[in-house]
C-alpha cells in the first residue's frame, strides 16, 4: 500500500468523540483497526488487477475508497469493492472457529468478531459509498446508461438516510443513539458527494532517481505479445528497476527497458494486448516525431517541394520505431 494517501472524514473524528464520551473509547479502536483490516482486502485485490488505491478516506463504517470507470472494467470494480467485507466475513468465521477450538480465546476475541461480522453486513448496504453500493452501481452500469444507474443508486442511498434519520428521531422517545445519526448522515453524505473524487492508479508509474542511490534490484520478466497488459502489470516490481523480454511464441522480438515501460504504461490500457499496444505506442511516437517536423515553404505553384531526409531526421524517425 506505498503511495497511498490516509485521509479521515470529520465524521470519523466526531464518531471518535462520542465514543470516548461514553466510555467506549476500546471498542472505537478495535473498529478503527478493522476498517484498516477491511481495507486491506481492496488494495490487494485492486493490486492484483493492475492498480493500486490513490486515497483511503477513513470513515465510521470503513475505508471508502473510490473506482474510475474510465480505467477500471465494471466487472473487476464489483471484484474490488467486494474484497473488504468478504475479507471481514472471513476473519469473522476464523474468530467463530477458534471458540469451537480454544473456547478461552472467546473472552479475548469476541470483540474482533463482532466488528468483523459488522463491518461486513454494513458495507453490503446497497447504499454508496459503501461496498454494496458501488457493487450496485457497477452491476446497474453493465445493463443501463452510467448516467440512470448512479442516479438509482443515488435515490437509495437518500432513502436509506431518511429512513435511518426517522429511526434516530424515534431513539429519542426510548434511549439516544447517535450511532444511527452519524450513519444517517454518513450515508446522505455519500449519496450527494461526486462519484469519482477518488481514483485508482496505475501501479506502474516508473522508480524514483533516490531509489538508484540506494541500491535496487533488476527484474526480468518473459511474457508473450498476446499476453495483456494487465498481466504484464502483475509482473512488475515497482521497487526494481524491470526489463520485458516479449516473446512471439518462443522467439523473443524485443526487449523493453525501464524507460520504455514507462513510456509502454503512459499509453496503455489495461485490458488490450501487448502486441496492440506496442503498435498504438508506435503509431503515436511515430506522428509526435513526424509532426515536429517543420515544414517548407510553399512554391509559386501552390506545390511543396520534396524535403530531403537528413541525418537528424532519421535518427527521430528511428527513435520512434523503437517501440
Amino acid at each position: 500500500m506505498g503511495g497511498v494517501t490516509l485521509k479521515i472524514h470529520p465524521l470519523f473524528y466526531l464518531f471518535g468523540l462520542y465514543y470516548a464520551l461514553t466510555g467506549r473509547i476500546f471498542i472505537f479502536i478495535v473498529y478503527t483497526i478493522v476498517a484498516l483490516v477491511h481495507e486491506l482486502g481492496h488494495s490487494f485485490v485492486a493490486e492484483r488487477l493492475g492498480y493500486r488505491l490513490k486515497s483511503i478516506v477513513l470513515m465510521p463504517y470503513g475505508a471508502v475508497i473510490g473506482g474510475d470507470v474510465k480505467n477500471l472494467r465494471l466487472r473487476d470494480e464489483i471484484a474490488v469493492a467486494a474484497a473488504g467485507p468478504l475479507l471481514n466475513f472471513a476473519i469473522g468465521i476464523f474468530f467463530v472457529a477458534t471458540w469451537w477450538i480454544f473456547p478461552d480465546t472467546y473472552a479475548y476475541t469476541s470483540l474482533a468478531a463482532e466488528a468483523n461480522f459488522a463491518l461486513f453486513f454494513v458495507n453490503l448496504f446497497p447504499a454508496y459509498p459503501l461496498d454494496g453500493g458501488r457493487i450496485l452501481l457497477a452491476a446497474l452500469s453493465l445493463n443501463v446508461r452510467e448516467r440512470t444507474a448512479e442516479r438509482v443508486v443515488r435515490g437509495i442511498g437518500i432513502l436509506f438516510s431518511a429512513l435511518l434519520f426517522a429511526a434516530f428521531i424515534a431513539t429519542i422517545f426510548y434511549q439516544v443513539n447517535f450511532s444511527v445519526l452519524f450513519f444517517a448522515a454518513f450515508l446522505l453524505t455519500g449519496a450527494l458527494s461526486r462519484r469519482r473524487e477518488n481514483s485508482y492508479v496505475r501501479l506502474f508509474s516508473g522508480l524514483p532517481p533516490e531509489a538508484l542511490a540506494r541500491g535496487v534490484n533488476v527484474k526480468r520478466i518473459a511474457i508473450d505479445k498476446r499476453a495483456s497488459v494487465r498481466r504484464l502489470y502483475a509482473l512488475l516490481d515497482a521497487s526494481a528497476v524491470n526489463e520485458a523480454e516479449i516473446y512471439d511464441g518462443k522467439q523473443k522480438i524485443r526487449t523493453l527497458s525501464q524507460r520504455e515501460l514507462e513510456f509502454f504504461f503512459e499509453n496503455a490500457a489495461i485490458y488490450d494486448t501487448i502486441e496492440k499496444t506496442l503498435a498504438e505506442v508506435h503509431r503515436r511516437e511515430l506522428g509526435r516525431t513526424l509532426s515536429e517536423t517543420p515544414e517548407l515553404p510553399e512554391l509559386p505553384d501552390g506545390s511543396r517541394p520534396a524535403r530531403s531526409v537528413g541525418k537528424a531526421d532519421r535518427k527521430r524517425k528511428a527513435g520512434a520505431l523503437r517501440l
